[in-house]
């Protein structure tokens, strides 16, 4: 097969990274894959072999038709059997090149369970015709975006995201290495990770934190993560009760991910909303037990391998975040040991890359036959 895949960025996010790994994998099997990124280059950005196009584009009609005018260029040198694009701009410019005649086939890609307000509900219902199918990463996802009719229900399905679980594998002497490095000690690690957006919610993370510390000192927050405003520092200053701060790294981002999650002891995820958060996913691969806000697919993913808390609700946050450091340490690592066991049986790359390659067969075998 020849896929070109359509992403907005090449960004240090988990739509990115799963798509490139996809892409990555799909490659070694045989197939023939290109990127398209809307986008200009970023300065961090997921590294890649594969061949790269961007389209530089940005907010104004003029630039948006000369990318359209370089993905046409590129699509019809490459020739591909399928398009798959990621998040609601790729899918967007992956419907017009439909439309404009330059993909034979389309396949768009929900990762969120918001991407945007009614407008961008319009645009999907408007334009579900120039796309062949509708994948999502959670049933949340699906659910939601049936419901609200931006897909209908069968043309959607639900693809999960995947673990690189032989990458996120835990290493005793790297955990060492990095509270070395980092300062962690005897302490209690808890780990937070994503970009500085509203759908994180850090506000609740840091009210949560600000009832922990205090019953137990000897505990540390680290904070990783790229942030898309300027002022960093000053926004975790405005959103941490006093006193708070010094008890919180904030590493910025980061390409060690394994390392970090090797040294934490725990991990926890404040966010209101989500679809399927990848770095949920690698912490539980890497042994750590996990508190979590029930948003989106995360209750899809944790299943009984973790703690579910409401979303917004700093105080039922920091109950779990409490309870989970009263336990003894092989009570913990028992319920590290079940979340990696659950990603390895339910969330692997492997399993995924067959059904990702199955489902393209699928989707080309029809158009084959619609054509006839």
């Amino acid at each position: 097969m020849r896929i070109a895949y359509l992403l907005t960025s090449l960004g240090m996010g988990g739509a990115e990274k799963q798509t490139v790994a996809l892409a990555q994998r799909m490659t070694a099997r045989g197939h023939a894959v290109v990127l398209l990124i809307l986008r200009e280059r970023q300065k961090e950005e997921w590294p890649t072999p594969l061949e790269v196009h961007y389209l530089n584009t940005r907010k104004s009609a003029l630039s948006l038709l000369l990318g359209l005018l370089r993905a046409r260029r590129v699509l019809r040198n490459f020739c591909p059997d399928l398009l798959h694009s990621h998040t609601f701009p790729a899918n967007m410019m992956a419907r017009t090149l439909r439309l404009c005649g330059a993909a034979p086939a389309v396949l768009s890609t929900i990762h969120n369970v918001y991407e945007g307000g009614p407008l961008r509900t319009w645009a999907y219902r408007l334009t579900d015709r120039l796309s062949m199918h509708t994948t999502a990463v959670s049933r949340a996802a699906a659910e939601q975006y049936v419901h609200i009719k931006a897909v209908p229900k069968h043309k959607c399905t639900v693809v999960t995201n995947a673990i690189d679980v032989a990458q996120f594998t835990p290493d005793p002497a790297r955990r060492m290495a990095t509270r070395n490095t980092l300062g962690g000690g005897e302490d209690f690690i808890w780990l937070a990770a994503g970009r500085i957006v509203p759908a994180k919610d850090f506000p609740n993370l840091m009210h949560a934190f600000a009832k922990v510390w205090p019953a137990y000192p000897r505990t540390q927050l680290w904070l990783v993560g790229e942030s898309s405003r300027s002022g960093r520092t000053e926004y975790f200053a405005g959103s941490a009760p006093h006193g708070t701060l010094d008890r919180i790294r904030i590493l910025g981002l980061r390409r060690d991910m394994p390392a970090l999650l090797d040294a934490a002891d725990a991990f926890v995820l404040s966010s209101a909303w989500e679809g399927m958060p990848l770095v949920v996913g690698e912490a539980m691969a890497m042994e750590k037990p996990v508190v979590a806000t029930n948003v989106g697919g995360v209750q899809e993913l944790i299943g009984d391998a973790g703690v579910m808390v409401p979303a917004k609700d700093p105080a039922a946050l920091a109950e779990s975040m409490l309870a989970l450091m009263g336990l003894t340490p092989q009570q913990r690592q028992a319920q590290g040991n079940a979340a990696r066991q659950r990603i390895a049986a339910h969330f692997s790359f492997a399993t995924r890359t067959d059904e990702w390659e199955a489902f393209y067969r699928s989707l080309l075998e029809r158009r084959s036959a619609n054509s006839l």
